[in-house]
């Protein structure tokens, strides 16, 4: 998806469709962080600490049970 972005002030805005904001659980009050590689701009809803929590310990499970399934995989 290619988008421009827009006056809004003395800034510049990005509008972001609903079907994305819907996908990724974002409403005008979700907090955004901001991040760069000098090159591209990532753009991340900030997540409680509970659920961060939850979704290393998933992943981690996931990587003992099938990490070198899933590196012969990715070969």
């Amino acid at each position: 998806m290619t988008k421009t972005l827009i006056r809004h002030g003395n800034s510049l805005a990005l509008v972001i469709d609903k079907p994305i904001l819907e996908m990724l659980q974002i409403s005008a009050d979700t907090p955004l962080v901001l991040t760069t590689d000098g090159d591209s701009l990532l753009i991340s809803p900030v997540r409680d600490k509970t659920r961060q929590k939850k979704l290393r310990a998933t992943l981690d499970k996931i990587n003992r049970n099938f990490g070198d399934d899933l590196k012969r995989l990715a070969e």
